[in-house]
C-alpha cells in the first residue's frame, strides 16, 4: 500500500512539473461589461420635514422659504407674507441610481443631502420628490424617513459632539420607479463587450474563448471592444448569460504604481528588471543647540546673559557596497533582489525611479 501511495504522489509531482505554473483565470463578467447595460443617475430637489429644531433658518435660506410657500399653496394653505420662522424643515438634494432594466414599481435606494444651514436631518421625513434623469424626464418618485447613521449633541456652554455626517442620509427603498429607460436587449442583433482594462491580448482571448464554444459569434474589434452575435438557437440574454461565465486568462501590462505620500509600492506580475548595480547610502546632518549661562564676577558691573552653543555633526552611513540585482524572470525574484538592498519603501521608490531612468526597468511607472 505504501509503495502504491508513493508511486501516485510521484506521478502527481511529475505531472505538475510538466504542466508548469497555473495561470489564474477570471470570468468574462468580472473583466467586461455589456455596452448599454448600465445605471443611470437621477437627481431631485425636495424638503425634509419633522426635524427637531435642526433644520434651515428661513431667514438665511430664501429657497427653503419659497419651497415651503409653494408646497403649502398646492395643499390649499397660503402663508405668503406670514412671519414663518420654523426650523423643523430643510431643503435637500436627492440622488439615486436607476439600475438597468428597472421596471415601473421597482424600489431603489436614495441619498439625501442638506442644501443650506441645517444642523441635522436625523428623524426627518422626505416629502414626495420627483427624480429626473439627464434628459429631464421623471424616472422615479422618492419619499420616506431619513436615516443618517450619525450622532450629534451640544450643551449650553457651546460644547458639542458629532459623529458621522448628520446633514446627509439615506432612505432604503425610498423611491419607486415610474418609467423604464427603454433599452430592449432582445431586439439587438449585436452587442458589444467593453473591457474594464483595455488590452489587445485579453480581448483576443475573450473572443477565442467564446468562439471555441459558439463558432463565429465573437470578434475583437480592438483592445477594448468585443462584438457578439447570438447564435440562432439562443436569444441575446441567454447568450450573454452563458458568455459571462466563461473563464479567461487576463493579461496585464507591466506597471509599477507608486504612492509617494504614503510610501506604497505596487508592482504587477509582469514587471521585469535587467541586471543592474545599485549603491545607496544615507547622509544625516544633526544640529544640536545647548544654551550656556554667562554670569559676571561678584560685585561686577556685567549682566547675566544666555549664550547659545551650536554643534553640527555630519554622519554618513558606511559599509554600503554596490550590490548587483540580477535580471528578474519573475515578480518574486525581483522582489527578493530589491529586498536584499535592505532599504525602506521610500528609498525603494527613489531606486525604482533611478532604475527606470537607466532603462533597466521594463515597466511603466505611475505616480499617484
Amino acid at each position: 500500500m505504501q509503495k502504491i501511495l508513493t508511486a501516485v504522489l510521484a506521478s502527481i509531482a511529475a505531472t505538475a512539473l510538466v504542466a508548469g505554473p497555473v495561470v489564474a483565470q477570471s470570468r468574462i463578467k468580472d473583466i467586461a461589461a455589456v455596452e448599454g447595460v448600465r445605471t443611470n443617475q437621477l437627481v431631485g430637489y425636495g424638503l425634509v420635514v419633522g426635524l427637531n429644531g435642526t433644520g434651515d433658518s428661513l431667514r438665511n435660506c430664501p429657497f427653503t422659504r419659497q419651497s415651503l410657500e409653494g408646497m403649502t399653496e398646492r395643499l390649499g394653505v397660503n402663508i405668503r407674507g406670514a412671519n414663518a420662522n420654523s426650523k423643523n424643515l430643510a431643503a435637500i438634494m436627492v440622488t439615486a441610481e436607476l439600475p438597468p432594466f428597472a421596471t415601473p414599481g421597482a424600489r431603489i435606494d436614495v441619498s439625501v443631502s442638506s442644501l443650506c444651514d441645517a444642523k441635522s436631518l436625523l428623524g426627518g421625513t422626505l416629502l414626495v420628490t420627483s427624480l429626473q434623469g439627464a434628459d429631464g424626464e421623471v424616472y422615479a418618485v422618492a419619499q420616506g424617513s431619513v436615516q443618517t447613521g450619525a450622532v450629534s449633541g451640544g450643551g449650553g456652554g457651546g460644547s458639542s459632539v458629532t459623529r458621522g455626517v448628520p446633514t446627509a442620509g439615506r432612505i432604503a427603498s425610498g423611491a419607486t420607479v415610474e418609467r423604464e429607460t427603454g433599452f430592449n436587449l432582445d431586439s439587438l442583433e449585436e452587442v458589444r463587450l467593453t473591457l474594464r482594462n483595455p488590452d489587445f491580448t485579453t480581448a483576443q482571448r475573450v473572443a477565442a474563448a467564446i468562439n471555441a464554444t459558439y463558432p463565429s459569434t465573437a470578434l475583437a474589434e480592438n483592445g477594448s471592444v468585443v462584438a457578439l452575435r447570438a447564435p440562432s438557437q439562443l436569444g441575446m440574454a441567454a447568450f450573454i448569460s452563458r458568455v459571462e461565465n466563461m473563464p479567461v486568462a487576463v493579461d496585464t501590462p507591466a506597471r509599477v504604481i507608486i504612492d509617494e505620500v504614503n510610501g506604497v509600492i505596487v508592482m504587477g506580475e509582469n514587471v521585469r528588471i535587467s541586471t543592474v548595480a545599485i549603491a545607496q547610502g544615507n547622509l544625516t546632518i544633526s544640529v544640536q543647540e545647548t544654551p550656556l549661562i554667562s554670569q559676571p564676577a561678584p560685585f561686577g558691573q556685567g549682566q547675566t546673559v544666555v549664550v547659545p552653543q551650536t554643534d553640527v555633526t555630519v554622519e554618513e552611513e558606511l559599509g554600503r557596497e554596490i550590490r548587483i540585482v540580477n535580471g528578474a524572470t519573475s515578480l518574486s525574484t525581483l522582489v527578493n533582489g530589491l529586498n536584499a538592498l535592505g532599504v525602506s519603501p521610500r528609498d525603494m521608490i527613489s531606486i525604482l525611479q533611478a532604475i527606470k531612468a537607466a532603462g533597466a526597468l521594463q515597466a511603466d511607472i505611475e505616480v499617484l
